[in-house]
């Protein structure tokens, strides 16, 4: 009997990463180690690598993201693919990819942002830090962000390191941002923007803000920007003491603050407001956000009252959240797949053989780039471990790339990523800039089918 053309032989270990960010492609070196796979196919939703390296660090931050040059080495493999321009759970299935590799490591981060659950909150206006990260870092599948009119304050809500980038960014000189690698509609609307005042607000004290001191010591010696703090925000109940007696971060970044608290206003005409111990209750209208409501979370004594902001821009920084995907359990209340080493529970407890998860999916949003790679090591081990004993497939399988094709969808290669990324540094090169990032599919796949490269 004939063979189905549409079906391959193929009885060797394979097996698919989702995800090209930190996460995936520090899984990708980990099972590489293990030299057990004859071929390994990372997926990505997004037409180029690298995540959150590409679409989430601020682009005036190039050193960071230089770590795209330790990401890639596992594309240098032969037995190892990119295809790029794939969502998973919608151009093809979880199931899709079971059916067709030994083993299927979940690694695509956490796409969407922690709401407050606030009146007002989805006024225009309002909008989450993901999304203003994902418009000036330059993704595909941004959201058309358009800074209000007559813009003059903005809140981040949050006291983390993307709060610091928000602020950083909407604050920054743009003649320094021409500079890097942020698309240059962006770097536009930043230009032609009469915002002037920032404010950053934290829910508690300097001594438990989870900003890092490198980035608060950045903001602190920006340019034309006067850091303004509250005096009675820098005092230290016993809870501080005893966090800034046993942390060394948190004593730099008190005493950091404390010393801004001092700081005479040079009279900047751009100002970057830290308000701690204070929570938004409201986001007040109409239709367009117009100002934001802050309640006291402490009582020091001095009497603080509950007070209001004039913003016409919110921007929530409290927290990354996961997105379900179709077909792999997931646990709403922590936006994190269920997962015991790494492999998959189901809804009953059990293991789903084959199915693993890291990074941001499986702990949460936790720790910086570098610790991904600990957690892909260890799901790497529960993927070897298994390897021998997990359920034998049909000496038949149809190859996903079958299946894309069926469907129209256009796989970016690894090639074509290159040719991408040399156009992008060509475009920067030619005005003294980094590579700038091509922020829309339509000119992505324009440029990478150019045959003169």
């Amino acid at each position: 009997m004939a063979t189905d053309p549409a079906v391959v032989q193929h009885d060797s270990r394979s097996a698919a990463v989702v995800g090209a960010g930190p996460a995936g492609l520090y899984a990708l070196a980990a099972l590489l180690k293990g030299d057990a796979f004859d071929s390994v196919d990372v997926f990505e939703a997004a037409p180029a690598p690298y995540g959150l390296v590409r679409y989430g660090v601020a682009p005036d931050h190039p050193k960071t993201r230089n770590i795209s040059r330790v990401l890639a080495r596992g594309f240098e493999h032969a037995h190892v693919r990119f295809l790029g321009n794939v969502t998973v759970g919608r151009d093809v299935a979880v199931d899709d990819l079971r059916a067709a590799y030994d083993a299927v490591v979940v690694a695509t981060g956490m796409l969407g942002d922690r709401r407050l659950g606030v009146p007002g909150e989805d006024l225009d206006g309002s909008l989450g830090a993901s999304e203003l990260v994902a418009w000036y870092t330059g993704h595909p599948e941004a959201p058309a962000i358009e800074l209000p009119d007559e813009l003059r304050a903005a809140a981040v809500i949050g006291a983390g390191n993307v709060a610091l980038d928000v602020a950083r960014i909407l604050t920054k000189d743009p003649a320094t941002l021409r500079r890097t690698s942020m698309p240059r509609h962006v770097v536009d609307a930043l230009t032609a923007s009469t915002l002037t005042d920032v404010h950053i607000v934290a829910r508690r004290g300097p001594a438990q803000a989870k900003f890092t001191s490198p980035e608060l010591h950045e903001i602190g010696n920006l340019d034309d920007i006067d850091l303004v703090v509250d005096p009675a925000d820098t005092v230290l109940d016993a809870d501080d003491q005893q966090a800034v007696a046993d942390d060394r971060r948190s004593r730099v970044i008190t005493d950091l603050v404390h010393e801004w608290s001092e700081r005479e206003p040079r009279g900047a005409p751009r100002r970057i407001r830290l308000h701690f111990w204070s929570r938004p209750v409201r986001f007040t209208g109409p239709g367009h956000v117009r100002g934001i409501d802050l309640e006291p979370t402490r009582d020091d004594g001095t009497g603080r009252a509950s007070s209001s902001l004039p913003v016409e821009m919110v921007v929530r920084a409290i927290g990354y959240h996961g997105q379900a995907i179709p077909g792999v359990p997931f646990d709403g209340a922590t936006g994190t797949v269920p997962a015991h080493d790494g492999r998959v529970l189901d809804d009953d407890g059990s293991v789903i053989p084959g199915l693993y998860v890291t990074g941001w999916l499986r702990r949460g949003p936790t720790g910086v780039i570098a610790t991904n790679r600990g957690d892909a090591n260890e799901v790497a081990a529960s993927v070897l471990a298994d390897l021998e004993t997990l359920p034998a497939h049909a000496p038949e399988r149809r190859p996903v790339d079958d299946l894309l094709a069926e469907r129209d969808v256009r796989v970016v290669s690894w090639d074509d990523w290159l040719r991408l990324e040399a156009h992008e540094k060509a475009e920067g090169e030619a005005v003294g800039a980094d590579p700038i990032v091509v922020h829309d599919l339509k000119t992505v796949l324009e440029v990478i089918e150019r045959r003169d490269g």
